[in-house]
């Protein structure tokens, strides 16, 4: 197993313009098209991190906060908060900005968990996170609590 890799190192960020055929009749992005780059900004921090092919396990409850309208650009900042052996949870922050006045809105946010594969397309271990700010500590020790919750829900189904 390699030695750990900072947090840092996994961090990514995705841009897209808002474009009409994004949007539904009231000119707000489509929720599915935010899920949509939600999960590609948060595969590209896995695949930093792990150096592997990816795929997407399980993705926690996404609210949207504020809606994204024709013309913002949407920011997305992902990074991994933890690694479980050949798992990872990646966290991703929305914002949508105003690109006249520069205004920027918290969209929503996720977490993602994703598993790393070898060449036979098998889980492969992965490299543990280091968390080096207070900030991303904070992550680390929630992700810990939320796997706990997930893993005890999938055994009452």
């Amino acid at each position: 197993m390699a030695q750990g890799k900072p947090v840092r190192e996994s961090i990514s960020e995705y841009f897209e313009l808002a474009l009409p055929n994004d949007a539904n009749g009231l000119g707000n992005v489509l929720g599915g098209k935010v899920m949509h780059l939600v999960d590609l900004a948060a595969a590209m921090a896995a695949m930093r991190h792990a150096r592997r092919p990816v795929v997407t396990l399980t993705v926690d409850s996404l609210q949207f906060l504020q809606p994204v309208h024709i013309g913002d650009l949407i920011v997305l900042r992902s990074s991994v908060n933890r690694v479980f052996r050949t798992s990872m949870e990646v966290g991703v922050k929305v914002t949508s900005e105003k690109l006249m006045t520069g205004e920027q809105r918290h969209t929503c946010s996720a977490y993602l968990t994703f598993v790393a594969l070898d060449e036979h397309r098998k889980p492969a271990p992965v490299a543990p996170v280091i968390p080096e700010t207070e900030e991303e500590k904070r992550r680390y020790r929630e992700a810990g609590e939320r796997r706990e919750y997930r893993l005890a829900t999938r055994k009452t189904r």
